[in-house]
Parts: C-alpha cells; sequence; structure tokens
C-alpha cells in the first residue's frame, strides 16, 4: 500500500503503553510484561500493515521491552536473605510511564483552562439526546485517541467474514475517495458511529483504505473522533469550528 499516513500529530509509545495498561486494567506498578509486551507488538503490527509511517521510537520501546521480557525470564541467582533485593527490570520504565502520565495530566489541565481554545479540540463534549436512537440521556465524550481508533479497527478486522479476505478485487478504493465519501456522510448526518463507516465494505482492502482515509481527515482537523468516559462504541463528527475546510474535500 503506497499510501502513508503521518503519526506527528499522535500520540508516541509511552502513550500506547498507558492505552493497554487503562485498557486491560493493569496496575501500572505492577505490569505483566509478557502480556503487555505481546499486545505492543500486536499494535505495531496492525500500525505496519495500515503503513502508517511508525517512528523510530516506537521500535526503540518494541526492543526495551523484548529486553525487560528477557531479562524477567532468566533464572534468578539464589542469593541470602541480608543480600539486598535486586532490582525489578521494569522499574526503569514504570518511572517514565509515571512521569510521563504526571506530565501529559498537567499539559491536559493547562489547555482546559485556557482561554483561547479556538486551535485545540475540547477534551470533552455532550452530546444531544436524540442524536443516537436509543440514547435516553446526554452522555459525556472524551477525544479518542491512535489507539483508542486502531482498537475499535481491530474488532471491526475481527467482524469482517472470512470469504471477503479472499475475494477477488475487482473495485479499487483510494484514500483521497474515501476521505470524499467520509465527509459527505457527515455534511448529511450530524455524526456517526465508527463500526458503521465499514459496514458496507467489500473487502479487507476497502477496510483498511476506509480507516487510512479517518485517520487523514482527523490529521487535517475535518473530523472529532469521540469516545463515550466508559469504553465505548467511537463516534465520528465534522469539525464544525474549522474556518477554513479543505479544498480536495469540498471539490
Amino acid at each position: 500500500m503506497a499510501y502513508k499516513v503521518k503519526l506527528e500529530l499522535f500520540e508516541g509509545p509511552l502513550d500506547l503503553l498507558l492505552h493497554l495498561i487503562k485498557k486491560s486494567e493493569i496496575d501500572i506498578y505492577d505490569i505483566p510484561i509478557a502480556s503487555i509486551t505481546e499486545q505492543y507488538v500486536e499494535y505495531m503490527d496492525f500500525m505496519q500493515l495500515l503503513d502508517l509511517n511508525i517512528a523510530g521510537e516506537f521500535l526503540v520501546m518494541a526492543a526495551t521491552l523484548i529486553h525487560i521480557k528477557s531479562k524477567m525470564l532468566l533464572p534468578q541467582p539464589q542469593v541470602e536473605e541480608e543480600t539486598a533485593e535486586e532490582e525489578d527490570p521494569r522499574e526503569e520504565l514504570v518511572k517514565k510511564l509515571l512521569e510521563y502520565k504526571r506530565f501529559k495530566e498537567a499539559a491536559i489541565e493547562l489547555s482546559n483552562k485556557a482561554t483561547m481554545q479556538k486551535d485545540y479540540f475540547g477534551r470533552r463534549v455532550s452530546f444531544s439526546p436524540s442524536a443516537f436512537k436509543g440514547e435516553a440521556k446526554e452522555e459525556e465524550y472524551f477525544e479518542a485517541s491512535l489507539f483508542d481508533l486502531i482498537t475499535a479497527f481491530t474488532k471491526v478486522m475481527k467482524e469482517v467474514p472470512k470469504q471477503l479476505f479472499y475475494q477477488v478485487i475487482k473495485d479499487e478504493f483510494t484514500v483521497e475517495e474515501k476521505m470524499h465519501d467520509i465527509f459527505h456522510l457527515l455534511v448529511k448526518r450530524t455524526r456517526v458511529h465508527f463500526t458503521e463507516l465499514f459496514r458496507n465494505a467489500k473487502n479487507k482492502i476497502e477496510v483498511i483504505t476506509t480507516f487510512l482515509a479517518l485517520l487523514e481527515l482527523i490529521r487535517l482537523k475535518e473530523i472529532l473522533v469521540m469516545q463515550p468516559k466508559v469504553f465505548g462504541d467511537i463516534v465520528v463528527q465534522k469539525n464544525t469550528e474549522l474556518i477554513h475546510p479543505t479544498k480536495e474535500i469540498n471539490g
């Protein structure tokens, strides 16, 4: 796949680790390194499958996790009780995660207190109860991260019927065309659920192309992707605060 989405505006490897820890409800002070490493590499595989332009720091973190995992798998030498406890191989990683988490939370707090918000996405919004059928009350939403999107995307991929993976592809789909389709769907409708964008996909290539188009629209700040406070179906909506819509999409 020739089309690449650059991730400069998205998160880094520490964000991915924090996402995995939160999603799996893991104690940050007692990270099951084997499980986290497996999940981290899985996400890396998906980013490579999508042909995302992965920064080198993701690869460095993958190597760090594998190194920690190998150290923890080595048999520990027997020592006398009075000997000082051996350092936990995870300790340095935990310190980095806690420090990064504090800085990130402080940055979000400062952003929320800022008086000028024109160039920033809101961290939380309340949608109208009439936006979706069956939702009786307003629900608090937060801006979804790249890794929230990848988590949702992996679920979509698993639900695609097996036969669609192997059928002969007669139609070709481009990211630009899918960007146009998504944007104009959001002109007609206030917002849509993430899974709706893939409902009529004919094959695996169309699913992947649609997801890349979604990432590109986010990068261009044409759309917002929001998630309920408790992990739920991501909602996609047009960014109404954008002053100058992208000409290529409207054309």
